[in-house]
Parts: C-alpha cells; sequence; structure tokens
C-alpha cells in the first residue's frame, strides 16, 4: 500500500488503479495491477449508455441477471490478492442489478479469503417510478415523458460519489453499484481517504480530472492514441493499465507497471482528457462541474506524468438519467462477397433481401430496413463508396415488433447461399430486442441511495 496511515487519518497520497474501461475490457492487466501496483483501490468501469440498456434488457428477461457478463471473471482474478493486500475494489459493473451482482461477489469472496470479508452494494439509482411521477421532459424528443407512446421500461440515474461514502465508512472490501458516473468511482475513495467535504468544489474538480483520466484504463496507456505510422506504440498486446499517486490537494501523478506495454506521456493523457467532453471548462457529473480548462501536464519520469490546475465549480442541481423505452426487435444478417464484381453482387443481394421482408413476408417497410457494405465504404455512411471493392460483406438490418419477425432477416440473409447472386458466403444471423436510449434530468432530491452490506466468511 501506498500508505500505512489508518482510514480516517490522512495518508500522504492514495495509489488508484484502473481496472478496466468498458464491460468488454481484458483483465490480466487488472490482475497484474491487483498483484504487483501496491494499490489502495482498484476500479472497475463498466458502463455505458448502451451497457446499462442491455443490463436493463437481461434484468426484464430473467430478475436474477443484469449485471455485467464479465463480473465473476473478473471478481475470480483479482480478489485473491486485493484481499490479501487489503485493496479496496469499487466497481460500477452492478449495472441494472447491484443486489444480484453483490450476490456473486458474495460467494465468490467466500472461496477467495480466509477472513470475513464485506460486500457493499450500493442502490437507488433505478428511478424508473420517479421518473413517471415527475413526467421530465425527454432531452432528444423535447416532448414530456408522457407524451411518448412506446413504452418506459426502466431509468437510470447518474448517481455520485456520495452514494458510495457510506459503503467505504463501512470497510467494505468490495463496493458494487449501479450506475455510478464514470469519475465518481474515483472521487469517492479520495472524498473517504482526505475526508474532504464534497462542497470543496475546486478539490472535487481536481479530483474528477484524475478519475476521468483513469476511467478508460488502456485508453491512457496509449491504446485509443495508437497509430502504427504518426504515433507508434510498443508492448500493445501486453498493454498495461494505468494507476494514480494522489495528494491531498487533489493533485496526482499517473503510472503503469515499469516493463508493462504502452506509454504514458503528456501527449496520451492531454488526448484523454478531452474524450467525451464537450466544453472542457464545463464537464458536468453529479459531484461537481468541473473545469479543465487550465490543466498542466509534465512529465516526472518514463511513463510518470504528473497533472496540475483542475478545479470546478458547484455540481447541477439535477441528475442525468438513462431512459430505456421498448424499441421492438432488431433482426440482422451478414454475408460477404470477395472477387471481381463483388460491389454490384452485394448490392444485388442487399436488394433481393429487402424486396423480400417488405412484398413477401410483409410487416416491414423499407425504411424500416438498413443496408452497409462494409470493405466498400460503410463508416463513411455512403459518402465514399468504392464500387470497385475486391471484398464486400452486406450487413441487412431491420427493426421488427417481434422476434419471429426479426428473425426473418437473417433467414433471408441466409437464404442467398442457393438463391443468389453467385458466390456468397459466410452468412451469420442474429436477433435482439431493443431498448431505445433516451435520456432526461431529475431533481437529484428524488433519487434517494442506499448500502445493502454483506459479510461473508469461508
Amino acid at each position: 500500500m501506498t500508505s500505512s496511515s489508518p482510514r480516517g487519518s490522512a495518508p500522504r497520497s492514495v495509489r488508484l488503479g484502473a481496472g478496466s474501461g468498458f464491460s468488454g475490457d481484458r483483465i490480466d492487466p487488472a490482475e497484474k495491477l491487483a498483484r504487483h501496483a501496491d494499490l489502495d483501490y482498484l476500479i472497475f468501469e463498466c458502463l455505458g449508455e448502451r451497457t446499462v440498456a442491455a443490463g436493463n434488457a437481461r434484468r426484464l428477461e430473467n430478475p436474477d441477471e443484469g449485471y455485467d457478463p464479465l463480473l465473476a471473471a473478473r471478481m475470480r482474478a483479482v480478489l485473491p490478492h486485493t484481499l490479501a493486500s487489503g485493496t479496496t475494489v469499487i466497481t460500477n459493473a452492478g449495472a441494472a442489478n447491484p443486489l444480484a451482482a453483490a450476490e456473486l461477489v458474495s460467494g465468490i469472496a467466500s472461496r477467495s479469503a480466509d477472513r470475513p470479508v464485506r460486500i457493499a452494494a450500493v442502490t437507488g439509482d433505478a428511478v424508473l417510478e420517479q421518473v413517471r411521477r415527475h413526467d421530465p421532459v425527454v432531452w432528444e424528443t423535447g416532448k414530456r415523458l408522457s407524451e411518448h407512446e412506446d413504452v418506459l421500461v426502466s431509468a437510470n440515474a447518474y448517481i455520485g460519489a456520495e452514494a458510495v461514502l457510506p459503503a467505504l465508512e463501512l470497510d467494505a472490501d468490495v463496493v458494487v453499484t449501479g450506475r455510478l458516473a464514470d469519475p465518481s468511482l474515483y472521487v469517492a475513495p479520495l472524498a473517504h481517504h482526505f475526508g474532504w467535504d464534497l462542497a470543496d468544489h475546486e478539490t472535487i474538480g481536481a479530483a474528477t480530472a484524475v478519475g476521468h483520466l483513469l476511467e478508460c484504463a488502456g485508453q491512457l496507456t496509449g491504446g485509443y492514441y495508437a497509430d502504427p505510422v504518426t504515433k507508434p506504440v510498443k508492448g500493445m498486446a501486453d498493454l498495461g493499465f494505468p494507476f494514480a499517486d494522489v495528494r491531498a490537494d487533489g493533485s496526482a501523478t499517473f503510472g503503469k507497471l515499469d516493463g508493462s506495454g504502452g506509454i504514458l506521456t503528456e501527449r496520451t493523457c492531454a488526448e484523454q482528457l478531452l474524450y467525451e467532453v464537450g466544453d472542457p471548462t464545463t464537464y458536468l457529473t453529479p459531484d461537481v462541474t468541473a473545469d479543465f480548462g487550465n490543466v498542466s501536464f509534465g512529465s516526472v519520469g518514463p511513463d510518470r506524468v504528473a497533472i496540475t490546475g483542475a478545479t470546478g465549480r458547484p455540481r447541477p442541481r439535477e441528475l442525468k438519467v438513462t431512459l430505456g423505452f421498448r424499441g421492438g426487435w432488431l433482426g440482422e444478417g451478414q454475408i460477404s462477397y470477395a472477387g471481381p464484381r463483388a460491389y454490384p453482387r452485394a448490392r444485388f443481394a442487399a436488394e433481393i433481401v429487402t424486396e423480400r421482408l417488405v412484398d413477401v413476408h410483409g410487416g416491414f417497410t423499407e425504411d424500416a430496413v438498413s443496408v452497409e457494405y462494409i470493405g466498400a465504404g460503410a463508416a463513411f455512411r455512403g459518402l465514399d463508396t468504392d464500387e470497385d471493392a475486391h471484398e464486400v460483406r452486406v450487413r441487412v438490418t431491420a427493426r421488427a415488433r417481434t422476434r419471429e419477425e426479426a428473425d426473418l432477416v437473417g433467414w433471408e440473409v441466409e437464404s442467398l447461399y442457393t438463391n443468389g447472386p453467385a458466390g456468397g458466403g459466410g452468412a451469420r444471423r442474429s436477433s435482439i430486442e431493443v431498448l431505445a436510449i433516451r435520456s432526461c434530468t431529475l431533481p437529484r432530491e428524488l433519487v434517494p441511495t442506499r448500502v445493502h452490506l454483506t459479510e461473508v466468511s469461508k
């Protein structure tokens, strides 16, 4: 650990490690941090609006599901090390079901330690009933919630650090939350360790900058930065995730394990600082309106970068809420064409599928069917199509009212094998229920949170 000071005192610095940057992130870099980085806290950031929606969709099918699919694998990898070293794990991998996630972690913890282990679940971000009663304006439509015909099935507020502090005050070894905001995962342990007042906007703003830089894990150490021509990065297959040594004033130094792949420089930090930030002087979080406008980075050694200058202003009065509406089903089918005239054959294939969905099966309109030509410029949305491409993969998707209708999309694409055009191969098909994602805000007093503590022993 970076300090032997007891909790409640003010240690000279606290070391936070980034265990993941998104739901599907790698696990081995987190295990290496847990084993070798001498951490006080290991943080797993696993949620985005898409993954919250996916969690809610899973919970609608099975009330015992809804947490992050990799939660068990992550905990099995790191808990033997974190419990032995006294490192506290904090994660929002509870997603749409923090209580079930905590139960899962409890079972793993009981097999990983020879002492009692405290698992805390933080609930309260699920605000479906509050949203229905409050009837807020939906951002994307400008209409009141009650004016929408779509069925609202989930609503998750972005809760902040104050929701986690009670769990840390109970000496939890693992804290599992739902839609805790990304930087708040890091602000909470810092405020707990240093005894910060959450109304100290300048310091909380500085801590938010630290959290924002760490929250995407490998992006800070060259992952999203790397380009083999203009910005080469070595050791990408063994990319090391970052950690930060944070001091009582909120200033920090970032680093990664010696010998791990990737790089950590002023440039990787500057890119990550601006990631998903519209106005660097007004970055809204549940904890603070952070101001990154005067941030400075300075190298203090190989793969060691110091940050100063972040500050903040009072937090927003309302919390952002992610709304999930039932959006029917999405059917998908893919098939590839290669060789001479690959693109014309791919277009012909898409035309056949579209015509059959609309005219033969019914229930579909042409507007409901979407086609992409991967390999011929799909990423450019038709602005730059390579009609001479030698390999094209057709992706046909269509929204449907039922799963049975959605299954027709992949079926029709697969039927192209023998029904033309020539040379199709590698067909794939799928159908998924869709939750349409929209947003609103809710007064924070309508979002009470609660900590549920479980103690388990071997």
